[in-house]
Order: structure tokens, then C-alpha cells, then sequence
């Protein structure tokens, strides 16, 4: 991770297979970023079947531009976990969350300009082709991610 890349399709689905086993996933549940590749496709298509579930997929659709600028300017504080953008929501003060003034803010090691290149680069050559596979099926369904948060909210819990 700490190099951009991704972890291994089978320690990735391991993580998902777990965790979705769990009681309070009996109903239906959401991945966030799985799958990513083509086997993990074919993995989770084959968890959902032994689950009795079925898949739909959401894009939150972002420019790549836009993408490199929200990933290269998160900030985080270490004590709350509040999430900032240099580019999109500053602190008040540099570096310094809002609510705990004694704490700087943390920058991912992955979230370096060189790393993001890598990771989205991974992403056009390894997850985009999923979108293919998803639309084919009539499982995929898109979101305007560019617009006021909220709303992508809504559009998101109506999908949902």
C-alpha cells in the first residue's frame, strides 16, 4: 500500500469474505473499492452467490484531475480522525485541525503526488474495465461525484 499499489486479490478478498460472514452483514451490506480487479470480480461474483446476494455496483464519477487533487491534499487529525483538503476544505490555521489545536494534521504516505500517479494509473488499467463488465450486466448505476457533497449524498441513499 505504502508503495501505491494494491494488496494481493486473495488477501483483499480473505479481508472481504471475513468480514462479510459477520451477523450484522446477514442483510446486505457495502464495499467500498472491491473489487479492483478482474479475479476479484470473479471471487466476490462466487461469495455472493454462496451468500444468496446480489451485486450492484455504484461509480462515483470524478474527473481523474480532480481525483489526484483530493488524494494529494488529504489531511487528517490523528486525535479526531476530521478529514481536510488543502485544495478543498483547509483548517483554519496551517496544518492544525479545528478542533484540536495541538494536533498536526497527517499526511498519508501514499498520498504523495508520485504515489497517486501510481495508484490511478492501477486503477485505469485494472478496475476501470470492471465498469464494462458491471454495465453489460445492467448492475451498474452512476453518480455525479463533482458536485456539492451533500448531494452526492442523496443521490448516493437513493441508489442505495
Amino acid at each position: 500500500m505504502a508503495s501505491g499499489k494494491l494488496i494481493s486479490d486473495e488477501l483483499t478478498f480473505q479481508i472481504v469474505k471475513d468480514r462479510t460472514s459477520r451477523d450484522d452483514c446477514k442483510g446486505t451490506y457495502i464495499l467500498d473499492g472491491f473489487p479492483r480487479t478482474a479475479i476479484q470480480v470473479e471471487m466476490l461474483e462466487e461469495l455472493a452467490e454462496e451468500q444468496g446476494k446480489k451485486i450492484s455496483a455504484i461509480l462515483v464519477d470524478v474527473p481523474i484531475e480532480n481525483l489526484e487533487k483530493r488524494m494529494t491534499g488529504r489531511r487528517s487529525c490523528p486525535v479526531c480522525g476530521e478529514i481536510y483538503n488543502i485544495y478543498y476544505k483547509s483548517p483554519k490555521a496551517d496544518n492544525v485541525c479545528d478542533f484540536h489545536t495541538e494536533a498536526q494534521l497527517n499526511h498519508r504516505t501514499d498520498d504523495t503526488e508520485e504515489k497517486v500517479k501510481v495508484r490511478l494509473s492501477t486503477y485505469e488499467q485494472q478496475t476501470k474495465p470492471l465498469l464494462d463488465y458491471y454495465e453489460n450486466s445492467g448492475r451498474l448505476q452512476k453518480v455525479d461525484g463533482t458536485g456539492d457533497l451533500e448531494a452526492i449524498y442523496r443521490e448516493l441513499e437513493k441508489l442505495i
